[in-house]
């Protein structure tokens, strides 16, 4: 399987990556069909937004996946296969991770390749073994929490860059955030609506881990290097002094944190 990572050359006649889960005739697919930007020509100002579907809990695809990672963490396996066990049905009943993956800790690959899913839960950041990440092909996951940059053993990834926001081949606009709040005095941060939030949940700030109600709620983008590829990342830091804190993007990439919306970016590499 071939790396498709920021550090490739652009490809000169860019085509659309083929479908993981063609769904003949009489065969249901593991995955929903994905229409939220151009994934072959640049569209910098597309209109974009989050994924809203919010995961069902009692689906037997969760259900299942619950017991997965419950073996998982129980044998100490290293590397973590989970939609291999699932049907195409439960896999694409599955939209997220549950937080119990931070009991991953001694998983070094986890493989999520042409899953279903739209976001990444924050406890990711926990799985401290965690060397390589592999969702390839999974073609509705477009950003990722900024806490994957604890896993600070992580060298190594696989991600379909084109399905991005802001990846440098085709620079999708990102989805505005919220305004920065002072105080989340009447949020429910345990029932957010992901439609506005992009997650469902927010506990604690993605920088120092402290609960958010300490000191407000202030979601910004910023792109940063995770292993191979640079990786568009959601922090939902508690203060303004946390957002300071965030270290500089590389270059090639709007280079300091934002909020999203029509933020200049540099041109796309098929442009």
């Amino acid at each position: 399987m071939s790396r498709r990572s920021d550090t490739s050359s652009p490809e000169p006649n860019p085509s659309p990556e083929p479908n993981p889960n063609p769904s003949p005739v009489g065969r249901e697919s593991s995955q929903d069909i994905c229409r939220c930007f151009d994934q072959i020509r640049s569209q910098p100002r597309a209109r974009v937004g989050f994924h809203t579907e919010r995961q069902d809990t009692s689906a037997p695809g969760w259900q299942h996946l619950l017991e997965l990672i419950d073996e998982a963490a129980a044998d100490g396996r290293e590397e973590f296969r989970p939609l291999v066990e699932l049907s195409p049905q439960e896999r694409r009943q599955i939209v997220t991770r549950p937080p119990t993956i931070a009991k991953l800790t001694a998983v070094k690959h986890l493989m999520l390749y042409g899953s279903n899913l739209v976001r990444i839960p924050p406890e990711i950041g926990a799985m401290a073994g965690l060397e390589e990440f592999t969702p390839y092909t999974s073609y509705r996951l477009h950003w990722f929490p900024y806490e994957i940059t604890r896993c600070m053993r992580l060298t190594e990834s696989t991600v379909s860059t084109r399905t991005l926001f802001g990846n440098y081949k085709l620079r999708p606009p990102f989805p505005r955030l919220q305004p920065a709040e002072s105080s989340v005095a009447g949020l429910d941060t345990g029932d957010l609506d992901p439609r506005l939030w992009g997650t469902t949940a927010i506990s604690s700030c993605s920088v120092c881990d402290r609960a958010v109600e300490l000191g407000g709620l202030h979601p910004v983008w910023i792109s940063l290097r995770v292993a191979t590829d640079v990786l568009p990342l959601l922090v939902n830091a508690c203060s303004a002094q946390c957002v300071a804190a965030l270290p500089p993007p590389p270059e090639g990439y709007v280079q300091s944190a934002h909020t999203g919306g029509r933020v200049g970016q540099p041109w796309a590499d098929w442009d």
